[in-house]
């Protein structure tokens, strides 16, 4: 197995596994690498440029009519609200 450059391997797990646990699309996955290790790598700038670059794409790509993204479920809000009515009979909507 290849060594982790320090810039991979600081904090208490590894970007990639966020990454995977979290069910990130390719693009958001590049943009979320890119973002954690800047300034720890050779260009804080070039790593910034670079995540907006596959943010820019994901975007576009999901603005697209011929779209068919769908959000990973591990990303899904999935609290539901409930509407209850107050003393005078009005909705009050809350969690």
């Amino acid at each position: 197995m290849a060594s982790s450059p320090t810039y991979y391997t600081r904090g208490k797990i590894q970007v990639w596994d966020f990454i995977r646990d979290q069910g990130f699309p390719y693009h958001l996955g590049c943009a979320i690498k890119y973002i954690c290790r800047a300034g720890y790598k050779d260009n804080y700038v070039e790593d910034l440029e670079k995540a907006i670059h596959y943010l820019t794409n994901e975007l576009q790509h999901v603005t697209t009519e011929q779209s068919s993204y769908r959000i990973p479920p591990s990303l899904q809000f999935t609290e539901r609200f409930e509407v209850t009515e107050d003393a005078e009979g009005s909705d009050r909507r809350g969690i």
